[in-house]
């Protein structure tokens, strides 16, 4: 079966609806399924619950389904780059279910291999760890967290061939190769789409059981949160 799709519309065709769970991968704007994302927010559906490193910024990446109310909840890690949504958050218009970075890429990572928990010492003695199970282990503290899935995982590659196998650049490499794994379905933009045979196999990130569904994304405008610059001497 053919996984390239002509656009982002038909490539999710059949897979989206209401109060779904969806992962975007990404780092901050860096390696963001802009193209899927776009297309999620022109399809209207709503209620949805959205697992990702961070919310976009307003006007871009998941800022774009912030602002027309698209979300439920946000599984996040961290998120102080949107206004938008820390307007809804504190209006009690969305739900957030805060992670320390690196639990949330471990849940992600788990979930995509089948393991349903796992215990870190990470959040001991604060609110994250409040209401879940702890454990000692050699005498020390560690607290219980679950593994995520999602209905659909929506994720960036700077190349992939026709049958999914994704290579990542740099930190576009964050996020999207364990959310590749972790979702039921996973449609994927990429950057270089070129023929099977042709990535050399040492360099396959994501091999391509994992993904359903590609669409090719050139010329993308890569946009920057904060540029910071200074004067040449």
């Amino acid at each position: 079966m053919a996984k390239v799709y002509s656009d982002a519309t038909s490539a999710l065709a059949g897979l989206l609806k209401d109060d779904m769970v969806i992962m975007a991968g990404g780092f901050g704007l860096c390696g963001i399924p802009s193209l899927l994302i776009k297309a999620i927010r022109d399809s209207g559906v709503k209620n949805l619950t959205i697992i990702s490193n961070t919310a976009g910024i307003d006007g871009e990446g998941l800022g774009l389904l912030l602002e027309t109310r698209q979300v439920k909840k946000m599984i996040s890690s961290y998120v102080g780059e949107n206004k938008t949504f820390a307007q809804q958050y504190l209006a009690g218009e969305l739900e957030i279910e805060f992670n320390p970075q690196g639990t949330l890429a471990e849940r992600i990572r788990a979930g995509g291999a089948g393991i349903p928990a796992f215990y870190t010492k990470t959040g001991v003695g604060t609110l994250i760890a409040q209401g879940k199970d702890e454990r000692e282990f050699n005498g020390e503290k560690y607290v219980m967290e679950t593994g995520l899935v999602a209905d659909l995982a929506v994720v960036h590659a700077w190349k992939g061939d026709q049958e999914g196998n994704l290579v990542y650049r740099k930190s576009a490499r964050n996020f999207n190769p364990m959310m590749a794994t972790a979702g039921k379905v996973t449609v994927a933009q990429v950057e270089h789409l070129v023929e099977c045979g042709t990535i050399d196999p040492d360099h396959i990130i994501t091999p391509g059981i994992f993904v359903q569904r590609i669409i090719h994304a050139a010329g993308l405008e890569k946009k920057i949160e904060q540029r910071t610059v200074r004067q040449r001497a």
